[in-house]
């Protein structure tokens, strides 16, 4: 596990996403909609030449969506064959936090949140949680 992340808010909470699964952050006016495609799916965005789906993390969490904003933005996210676009409010921080600080999520929360949230960790009073990509993503969003 890489000890560099890129903070993320949805909702009112903060999320780690490993730094070296991101391809890159690009700011989100709208992505195109994909008939029959799963509520959590934003749609299909053009990054720099690339057609990449769009999950939206406030649907994927059970939250309703909300309209872009100027801190909107896509983190594309790659792991293996897979490239995916990760819908957040905001991603503007970059943090470092050694592996050793990572505890389990409580069982309450692993149980709500279908595991969606691998590992927390403490930064100062900030309470951040490691987002388990794979489980993201799901097998059934990706046809690559």
């Amino acid at each position: 596990m890489s000890d560099v992340h890129v903070l993320c808010k949805v909702a009112d909470a903060e999320y780690l996403l490993p730094a070296d699964h991101v391809l890159q952050m690009e700011s989100f006016s709208g992505a195109t909609k994909v008939p029959g495609a799963g509520a959590s799916v934003a749609g299909l965005v053009q990054i720099r030449g690339r057609v990449v789906p769009v999950l939206d993390l406030r649907v994927v969490f059970g939250f309703s969506p909300i309209p872009p904003t100027l801190d909107s933005r896509v983190v594309v996210m790659q792991q293996t064959k897979r490239t995916v676009g990760l819908l957040v409010d905001s991603a503007r921080e970059i943090v470092t936090i050694p592996a050793g600080e990572f505890r389990p999520p409580p069982t309450v929360m692993t149980d709500q949140t279908e595991g969606f949230v691998k590992a927390v960790a403490q930064k100062g009073n900030r309470l951040l949680m490691l987002i388990d990509f794979t489980r993201v993503i799901g097998e059934e969003h990706i046809d690559e």
